[in-house]
């Protein structure tokens, strides 16, 4: 039997929502072990002078705990 556990990420680009997404993956996958999906429970922009500055995404990490 094993146990996961789901962490709650922020993550932002400014490039992209998808590049957001990526980095947010890479982050948690070198800090966590075991990932095993992860889903984006939100998405929102940054506007500055009516323009997009950032990209920013909620992400739900899952990972499997040691047993």
């Amino acid at each position: 039997m094993s146990v996961a556990k789901v962490a709650e990420l922020i993550s932002s680009s400014p490039k992209s929502f998808e590049d957001a997404i990526n980095q947010g993956v890479q982050r948690a996958t070198s800090t966590l072990e075991q990932v095993t999906g992860a889903w984006v429970e939100g998405q929102k922009v940054v506007i500055d002078g009516g323009k997009i500055k950032e990209y920013r995404v909620i992400l739900k990490v899952t990972f499997v705990l040691k047993s």
